[in-house]
């Protein structure tokens, strides 16, 4: 669902794409699912919301792969931070990785634009129904614009140094 609502909030994928975005995937610390499509219910929520183009094939996350690809690394709770470090620190003992900086990629998603600064999303897949879902939407929304507000905010410190 993350993926789905900032694929729409930065109308990736079509000739209006924010120019500060160039990769959006997601993907899980375990291979529960993977192959499987996006869960019916995150499908209704978002359809409801009007994103109804999205579609996804879930896949378990690849280091080094990720870690290099991507600029964030954002989990949906304290467990998958942890599991995503583990991930690294096993990564770097192998020297496919180097530690420091693929775990500078790795934040809470809550971390932007949480209520509180630990803020999780909360796994409605199992018991949640659907209102579960629909609270998940509303805090990736939330979590996703402000991500995006980040992103913006850094790109122009960064293009303020290298004017200077």
């Amino acid at each position: 669902m993350a993926e789905g609502v900032f694929r729409d909030l930065t109308n990736f994928g079509t000739p209006n794409q924010h120019p500060l975005i160039s990769h959006i995937d997601s993907c899980g610390t375990g291979a529960y699912h993977e192959g499987a499509y996006s869960d019916s219910r995150t499908m209704s929520v978002l359809k409801d919301n009007h994103i109804t183009s999205y579609k996804h094939q879930a896949r378990k996350v690849r280091v080094p792969n990720d870690f290099t690809e991507f600029d964030y690394i954002l989990a949906m709770d304290e467990e998958n931070v942890a599991d995503l470090h583990d991930m690294v620190k096993r990564a770097a003992k192998r020297g496919l990785v180097k530690q420091s900086e693929a775990l500078a990629r790795v934040h809470l998603f809550g971390e932007y634009g949480g209520k509180v600064i630990d803020e999780e999303v909360g796994d409605p897949y199992y018991g949640a129904g659907r209102d579960g879902f629909e609270v998940a939407f509303e805090q990736v929304s939330r979590f996703g614009k402000s991500l995006l507000k980040h992103v913006e905010q850094q790109a122009a410190q960064e293009l303020g140094r290298t004017a200077s």
